[in-house]
Parts: structure tokens; C-alpha cells; sequence
């Protein structure tokens, strides 16, 4: 019989619960892919027992001196709550249990701000990491030897891999197990798990949409919306305007004072967002050019390599197996 591989997922009083059930169901959901038992997923604690979330959920764990943790090959430490993570270091022995067992792991990482223990033992250094764009800043200034990647979802470093807020543990779950089963595995997950996509891990924590939803003001909401329907379609100002029932200058002003952009920089960042989640599928360059309105693909590949530094085959190439 295969060996199972343990993914051992490390909670803590205070612990975000989708750090911890965002994964586990990604590998849970890898073994009903295959039809088989490949993963075995274990939520480890200090003491053991109910352990409670930020949420006020708790969740069954074992301890980290179970005999059961005998070879563990991805451990992932959630992130939580400040209080949570401060009572969690101040735990010399579990720490100590930490540290130990990732120099024996395939891999080990953290989802959102589990990336703070992990910078607390010292694993951070000289490394390219991800963590939540509301803690990207103070990682930065307690751990300025790693190198915070305010955008990435998720980033992967050697056997180190780490991950931005909350569902983003997921996106990179899945690029774990298309690692370990391949891309076509990982897609069934993504469709079983009811996700819109499988994200890689280059792309922004916030797209042009989500920008939206949290900086601009509501009467905007249903034109960014609208935009993001409509990539395919001719979009100039009068299009925008009529929409919002306000004279083109008026649109204009408002729109620029809003997002900080003109609106024809926006939607052309909008679509060249949309590029590159299309440029991971098996689309033809040809049919992403029409899906994002340019006339032809080399058109969109000057626009591309202007705003990135390099042509849209060669970014397929380097970020798609």
C-alpha cells in the first residue's frame, strides 16, 4: 500500500477557520479525485482537542506529541487573530515542534498571517513571501529580511510556501496538488469545490473589479460590473457616461477622482487582468484577443509586452505547466 502523505495544518486558539478547512479540503478533495486515499490531513495543535477559530467555531486536533505525526510531508500554518498568534509564540515547546519538523518536510508554508510565526522562527529570511495586503506592511517592518510581495496570491520558494488573505490558502492548495497529480487533477478539484477558477499565483490580490468593490463609491459598482461583462465589446467614454446618466465631462472627472486613473486606463488594465487568468487556460491567443476587444493578436501582444516586459506566449510558457 502507497504511503499517505500528511498534510499536517497547525491551529491555535484564535486561528482563521478557512486557513485551516480551505486546504483541508483541497487534499481531501485530491483523494475523491483519484478515487483512492493519497492524502491523509491532520489539524495539529498544542495541547490537542477542540480548538476554537476567530469565528467562535471550533475544530478537532491532535496534539504535536500524537504518535500519529510520524512523517509529516506539508506542514501549513494558519493565520488568525494578533492575540491568537501572540499566545501561539510565546508557546516555546509547540514552536520549538515547529521549527524541527519543517527541516524534515517536503515543504511547509503558512496561508495569510501564519506567514508571522513563521518569520518568528526565523524561516523568513532571504525569502520572497505572501501574506494579507492589511499585514503586508508590518511583516515587512518585523521581518526585513524576507521580501514581502504585496500582489502575489500565493509564492513559492523552495520547499517555503506562503499565501495571501484567507481563500487564497486554496488557490495555493491546488497548485500544490497539480505539483504532486498534475494540472488535470487539480482542475477536477477546482469544478468539485465550485471554483470560478484556478488561479495562479502571479496574479494580483486585488484585480481591477475588487479594487473597485473597495475603493470606489457605490454609484460606480454597477458600471465596473457592467465593464467586466462587456470586456469584449468597444468601450470608449460615451458608452461609460450614457450608462451613468451623466455628461461626458462629469463622467470623466468623477470617474479619474474615484479610482485615480482615467477610465480608459482602467478598463484597459481590467483587460489585460482578464489576459492573463485567460493566458493559464488552453485559449488561443487569437480567441483572447477577440474576448478583450483587439483587433488581432499581435495587437494585443504589443500592449502586453508594453505593460509587462515580456510577450504573452513567453508568460504562458513561464507560468502554465
Amino acid at each position: 500500500m502507497t504511503k499517505l502523505r500528511q498534510i499536517a495544518l497547525i491551529a491555535f486558539d484564535g486561528f482563521q477557520i478557512l486557513d485551516i478547512t480551505g486546504p483541508a479540503s483541497v487534499f481531501s478533495a485530491a483523494n475523491d479525485a483519484l478515487g483512492k486515499p493519497y492524502y491523509q490531513v491532520v489539524t495539529v495543535s498544542a495541547k490537542g482537542g477542540l480548538v476554537s477559530s476567530h469565528s467562535g467555531i471550533s475544530i478537532q486536533s491532535q496534539s504535536y506529541k500524537s504518535s500519529k505525526l510520524v512523517s509529516i510531508d506539508t506542514l501549513l500554518m494558519a493565520g488568525g487573530s494578533a492575540d491568537g498568534l501572540e499566545a501561539l509564540s510565546r508557546g516555546e515547546p509547540f514552536m520549538k515542534w515547529i521549527k524541527q519538523t519543517v527541516q524534515r518536510t517536503r515543504r511547509y508554508g503558512s496561508v495569510c498571517t501564519g506567514a508571522f510565526v513563521l518569520g518568528h522562527l526565523g524561516l523568513l529570511k532571504h525569502k520572497k513571501v505572501a501574506t494579507h495586503w492589511g499585514s503586508c506592511e508590518k511583516l515587512a517592518t518585523l521581518y526585513p529580511e524576507a521580501e514581502v510581495d504585496a500582489n502575489a496570491l500565493f509564492v513559492n520558494q523552495g520547499k517555503l510556501w506562503t499565501s495571501a488573505g484567507v481563500t487564497t490558502g486554496i488557490d495555493m492548495s491546488l497548485e500544490m496538488v497539480a505539483q504532486d497529480l498534475g494540472t488535470e487533477i487539480a482542475n477536477v478539484i477546482a469544478k468539485r469545490l465550485v471554483l470560478y477558477a484556478k488561479r495562479p499565483g502571479y496574479q494580483s490580490q486585488f484585480s481591477p473589479l475588487l479594487k473597485a468593490q473597495v475603493n470606489s463609491e457605490p454609484q460606480f459598482l454597477k458600471l465596473i460590473e457592467w465593464l467586466r461583462r462587456h470586456l469584449d465589446q468597444k468601450i470608449d467614454i460615451p458608452r461609460m457616461a450614457e450608462r451613468m446618466a451623466m455628461s461626458e465631462r462629469t463622467f470623466y472627472r468623477k470617474f479619474t477622482q474615484c479610482f485615480g486613473e482615467t477610465p480608459r486606463d482602467y478598463v484597459e488594465k481590467m483587460r489585460l487582468d482578464n489576459v492573463r487568468i485567460l493566458l493559464s487556460s488552453k485559449v488561443s491567443l487569437k480567441q483572447i484577443a477577440f474576448l478583450n476587444d483587439y483587433s488581432s493578436s499581435a495587437q494585443l501582444a504589443k500592449v502586453f509586452e508594453r505593460k509587462f516586459g515580456v510577450t504573452p506566449a513567453l508568460f504562458r510558457k513561464i507560468h502554465t505547466q
